[in-house]
């Protein structure tokens, strides 16, 4: 019986470790970082809605995305919601707070059934000190997240809101490798607070680009027919939208 329990103990130890090495921010680590991992992973689940934390909250860890998706976002005194941006599976959330030990600047909530591992900040520190491989892995996931906020700020500060919606487009068209189809899987609204703009106006946009025979929208389908003039507006060639 105890040869049993061992063997169950080890199958299930193994798939575990299976699971994170499928992680891009886990690969080619050595299974010794591996079996630290698996000491200190918490995995948690958020039910559609729930908040994972809120702004001002004290960052003691970080969470890394393994199934769902998270919004975060900013009030203001009004109560009106800023998205600041989505995360999605094998994303880091929270980590930047986490390991400048400040608290967290944003609210996050699930958007819809979400899992999560949670690594607790301090033995997330003592992992690093014993296996210093892991943070490579790590800020190569920050830097991508970086460069798509510099795009994000310049998109918002420079462009006006039909450039924002084509650069979002375009965007969203590379991270799924599509040709011409993109798929919106967040509401008008967000997607509004998204691009610093109202969903009446983006309609309006999306009826204009449509006119134009730039796009043709279906529900939450869009189907690019004009690549170039959609780069067009990206760049800030003056259509009449």
């Amino acid at each position: 019986m105890v040869n049993g329990i061992t063997v169950f103990m080890s199958e299930a130890r193994d798939k575990q470790i299976s699971r994170m090495s499928g992680i891009p921010l886990f690969q080619n680590l050595p299974d010794r970082a591996f079996n630290m991992l698996d000491e200190i992973l918490i995995e948690r689940e958020f039910a559609r809605g729930e908040n994972i934390f809120s702004e001002g909250s004290e960052s003691a860890g970080f969470y890394i995305i393994l199934k769902g998706r998270v919004k975060v976002f900013k009030l203001s005194a009004e109560g009106k919601e800023q998205i600041l941006h989505f995360v999605g599976s094998n994303e880091l959330l929270g980590a930047v707070s986490a390991f400048a030990g400040a608290p967290y600047p944003a609210h996050a909530d699930a958007l819809e059934k979400t899992k999560a591992y949670y690594l607790q900040r301090r033995a997330f520190l003592q992992l690093i000190k014993k296996e210093p491989t892991v943070v490579m892995n790590m800020m190569a996931n920050l830097s991508l997240r970086l460069q798509h906020f510099t795009r994000m700020i310049e998109d918002l500060s420079l462009k006006e809101v039909p450039g924002r919606l084509a650069a979002y487009l375009v965007y969203m068209c590379k991270q799924s490798s599509c040709r011409d189809l993109v798929e919106i899987d967040i509401s008008k609204g967000q997607l509004a607070s998204l691009l610093g703009t109202i969903p009446e106006t983006l309609s309006r946009i999306l009826k204009k680009m449509s006119e134009k025979k730039i796009l043709e929208v279906k529900g939450r389908t869009i189907r690019i027919i004009n690549k170039k003039a959609l780069h067009d507006v990206v760049n800030g060639v003056k259509i009449d939208l």
